[in-house]
């Protein structure tokens, strides 16, 4: 402190064998530099020229006593003071300072003779705080009989601090302690400034505050102004915080025009001016040109020395300039500020003018305009200042002036949110709409609280667009979205019947990246739920009463919760609103449209689960399926189903089912029986054809095909075991049928394992136990998605393990193939039948007609006709042996399609099928024959998978 400049210094011994006479000398020696230097810094003040400019004269000896007495009492004032230094503690640059004053004042005598005296004094070891000396004479050497309307210390003019005015980010504020408040208007302007809630760091100095102190500016960074600091921070804080507090008792108000007949504004004026007018002489450019050059760049403005290099693409101090490297250096660094403002300026520029951009774009570019005119506040502040300095005269030696140095300091944080704005701008280049929310969004993720509050405010301004078209469609199911930036996309050419499954779908790259895949799928649902509801079911139910959540009134609130509390109350709105809609409309499909009844019907008609119905309607069927395809009648077949119906418990059914329950004709190949082309049809529309698609009831009719395919071969075999037990007593009487008739009953037995096995597979292992999952899955179901996916992953499963997936197409081929040999074995079965009913009842008919000739007293047979009874006896006798063979190569077809099926059923993916396998083959009669089928089950099925 100034108070203590003459301090001795303590508990300092004199040097060893020095005496005490060399002490005092130097002590004397000391302080005659000292009183000298003294001296000639306050003479100026009484060789001045007096106030009327006349020069030369000499003032009275009066007036002489009266100026040594002011400065006294001015020299009083300020070493009692408690001012705190304003410049960084170093003695030559105080000193250089001295000099710079001198010269300014055309003294370049006493500039010289004080440089001589300095070294002297810097010589000599009696001060210890030769800094505080200097510093105090520098203070010293100010007029105290300056007018009041003119500025004595412009010292504070830059060090005002920057109004805390309200703005778009949170502000960091920590007032020095160490500083006390000992002007009146002090408090009054800190209760006024501690009301505001924020600033965007980017702020401008007032002009009322220059009639006053105010509150020193922010720290450099949130959170510093209670850490260590260190030397740059100390300089930052000298220069910005504690000079603001520097302000005398007696300040002046800079709106005051200063006097224009004041030496010290002439020759500031007059220096200012010259040094302007050298530079095109490629002298010494002076620090006040290119500060003014500097505050032009700012503004993306090339100055005379400082401009634009469009090869380097930066700002560029003309090689002509000489200056010093630290000037140069200081220059480039400050001229960055001027690039970034430029890159956003352009970005904003072109995209501002963009329709296309969308409304998150223009909000992006909304959000770059309001950081920039921040920006512009700090710049027309600058320009202020430097203004003022050329109206008042102050000199860039003092420290009250605008330096680069102050320039740094001042800028230290807007270059921060230029810089980071600067790569917000990099990295949403060609993005639109929620992809740009999502690149706003992942800079929030630093841990730079200052940076993370400003992308966070960005970020809540950009999200607004894109929060106003989520709560229009989860509440509303409104879509507005003309340019594509929300990430629900409806396409308008869906017709009704397809709108839950292609109208409305997600945009995955617009989901921005704080929303999570489930909280967007969820957000789709909701409106395609109120669409549906209202497009489809012709439900017009208001959604206040489908959904219990009012809508939030203040979108920036729900921004907040969006940010903030994205687990509780953004999600807790989805979730309420998911809710509410997918149980209403789950309730109106089944209560309304009875969606569950119609997939039981379904259950019960298209995969032959009403076993009396299906077994009457085949009975009916019978005489009409025998027939060629071309044959048949549509109408003539619904007749016999309606017959069917009637018979059993299928009329018991609501009659909406029953009405939907119709007969279908597939298209007609050549050769094919009505067996080949009957098939059951269930109509759906409305709101169930959305559960039922197409490609469902596809699937459908191909299980359908197989079931009925595989039931009539049970069928089959249920008549020939029926003609086993028929013909066994009548054919008894014809003893050389008994080896045909026994191979004929083996390979009938053969076929009916077979197809009660593949029966129970296909009924319980397949349709019961899926029909079983897929009826816990809809009764869980939340929304009717979670219906449709169950459904189709029920039909998925039953297709491929009835073996009608393209993967199991050979296995499917060989089953084909055992059900033809089926009906081969019915066709041969039924020859053989009839030619030994036929034979037998030509026997019958010859005893008859012998006995007849007894009865009537003649020969029962004459030669001739015994004759030809035994030659056709003869000939049906040779035929036997053709029919066994038949059957044995009938036999031999069937076991090796069987064999082969059995093979693959081993190497099967599908553990039911490599256990079905061993059900067919449970008496190992295939094993036994087909070494492949030796392998044990574990071990096939690890054969299978590395298969």
């Amino acid at each position: 402190m100034c108070s203590r400049v003459a301090e001795r210094p303590e508990g300092r011994p004199l040097p060893e064998g020095a005496s005490a006479r060399e002490s005092s000398f130097d002590t004397r020696v000391g302080l005659r530099v000292f009183s000298a230097t003294a001296c000639h810094l306050l003479s100026r003040d009484l060789e001045a020229p007096s106030p009327e400019g006349t020069q030369g004269s000499r003032p009275s000896s009066a007036l002489c006593r009266a100026d040594v007495a002011q400065q006294f009492q001015f020299a009083v004032r300020v070493i009692g003071s408690n001012f705190a230094p304003t410049v960084e503690r170093d003695e030559f640059l105080v000193a250089e300072k001295i000099k710079k004053e001198l010269i300014r004042q055309r003294r370049e005598a006493d500039a010289a003779l004080f440089s001589e005296l300095h070294r002297k004094l810097h010589s000599q070891g009696v001060l210890k705080n030769k800094w505080s000396i200097l510093y105090l004479l520098l203070n010293l050497s100010e007029d105290p009989r300056r007018q009041a309307n003119k500025v004595s210390n412009y010292a504070t003019l830059f060090a005002q601090a920057l109004p805390r005015d309200a703005h778009s980010t949170p502000y960091y504020y920590a007032r020095p302690q160490t500083l006390p408040l000992n002007y009146q208007d002090r408090g009054t302007q800190a209760v006024q400034s501690s009301g505001s809630l924020g600033s965007s760091g980017i702020s401008s100095i007032s002009m009322c505050a220059l009639g006053g102190p105010a509150p020193p500016p922010q720290p450099l960074l949130p959170g510093q102004s209670h850490q260590t600091l260190g030397v740059g921070d100390c300089l930052r804080q000298q220069l910005g915080s504690r000079l603001a507090w520097t302000l005398t008792a007696n300040q002046p108000s800079s709106q005051t025009p200063p006097s224009k007949g004041t030496p010290n504004a002439v020759s500031r004026s007059m220096t200012r001016s010259r040094r302007e007018g050298e530079t095109g002489g490629a002298v010494e450019i002076t620090e006040a040109a290119l500060v003014r050059d500097i505050l032009y760049v700012f503004q993306g403005i090339d100055g005379k020395n400082i401009k634009m290099s469009n090869t380097e693409n930066c700002y560029k101090v003309e090689g002509k300039a000489n200056l010093s490297k630290s000037l140069r250096d200081t220059a480039v660094r400050l001229a960055e500020l001027g690039w970034l403002h430029n890159k956003i300026r352009k970005y904003t520029d072109q995209r501002s003018l963009d329709r296309s951009f969308g409304l998150v774009g223009q909000s992006f570019c909304a959000a770059l305009h309001q950081e920039l005119k921040e920006y512009y506040r700090l710049l027309s502040v600058l320009h202020s200042q430097l203004q003022l300095e050329d109206d008042q005269g102050v000199n860039l030696g003092l420290e009250s002036s605008l330096t680069l140095r102050r320039l740094l300091v001042w800028t230290y944080d807007p270059k921060i949110r230029l810089k980071t704005l600067a790569a917000l701008v990099d990295h949403c280049q060609g993005r639109k709409g929620g992809e740009l929310a999502s690149a706003v969004h992942a800079y929030t993720r630093t841990g730079d609280p200052y940076m993370r509050s400003l992308v966070q405010h960005i970020l809540s301004l950009v999200s607004h667009p894109v929060l106003s078209f989520l709560y229009r469609w989860i509440y509303d199911g409104e879509l507005e979205d003309t340019y594509h930036e929300f990430f629900v996309a409806s396409d308008p050419t869906v017709k009704t019947d397809r709108l839950w499954h292609d109208k409305y779908t997600l945009r995955k790259s617009m989901i921005p990246s704080f929303m999570t895949m489930d909280q967007s799928r969820k957000v789709l649902l909701i409106g395609k739920s109120i669409n549906f509801l209202h497009q489809v079911c012709h439900d017009q139910t208001p959604t206040t009463k489908m959904i219990a959540v009012t809508k939030s009134a203040e979108p920036p609130q729900d921004a907040a919760d969006l940010f903030t509390d994205l687990e509780n109350a953004f999600q807790g709105k989805i979730d309420a609103a998911y809710f509410e809609t997918s149980k209403y409309l789950l309730d109106v499909l089944n209560k309304k449209y009875s969606l569950l009844d119609h997939m039981q019907a379904m259950r019960r008609y298209l995969l032959l689960g009403q076993g009396d119905f299906i077994r009457h309607l085949m009975d009916l069927l019978k005489p009409e399926l025998v027939r060629p395809a071309t044959t048949l009648y549509q109408h003539n077949l619904t007749g016999i189903l309606e017959t069917a119906v009637r018979a059993t418990n299928a009329q018991f059914d609501s009659p909406e089912i029953l009405r939907r329950l119709d007969v279908r004709l597939l298209e007609v190949s050549p050769g094919d029986t009505g067996w080949d082309v009957f098939s059951l049809d269930y109509h759906v529309d409305g709101p169930i054809a959305t559960v039922f698609t197409r490609e469902c009831m596809s699937h459908y009719l191909r299980v359908f095909n197989f079931l009925w395919r595989a039931k009539r071969m049970e069928y089959i075999l249920t008549d020939i075991r029926k003609g086993h037990m028929c013909n066994a007593k009548l054919l008894r009487n014809m003893p050389e049928l008994s080896g045909v008739l026994h191979q004929c009953h083996i390979l009938a037995s053969e076929m009916v394992h077979f197809i009660h096995q593949m029966q129970y597979y296909i009924t319980f292992e397949v349709l019961e136990c899926s029909w079983d999952e897929l009826w816990n899955r809809v009764q869980q179901a939340q929304d009717l998605d979670h219906i449709i996916a169950a459904h189709e992953a029920f039909l998925d499963t039953i297709t491929s393990r009835c073996l009608l997936d393209s993967g199991s197409r050979v296995l499917l081929n060989q089953l084909r193939a055992v059900f033809d040999q089926i009906i081969e074995l019915q066709n041969a079965q039924d020859a053989i039948y009839r030619a030994a009913l036929e034979e037998l009842q030509r026997r019958l008919q010859f005893e008859e007609k012998k006995k007849q000739h007894e009865i009537e007293g003649q020969w029962g047979v004459t030669a001739a006709e015994e004759e030809e009874e035994n030659r056709r006896i003869r000939e049906f006798q040779e035929s036997i042996p053709k029919m066994c063979s038949q059957l044995q190569i009938l036999t031999h077809f069937y076991q090796g399609i069987v064999q082969q099926f059995l093979v693959l059923l081993t190497t099967s993916s599908d553990e039911s099928l490599r256990f079905l396998s061993f059900r067919l083959d449970f008496n190992e009669h295939y094993k036994a024959r087909e070494p492949r089928l030796r392998v044990s089950l574990g071990t096939r099925g690890r054969r299978s998978a590395h298969m």
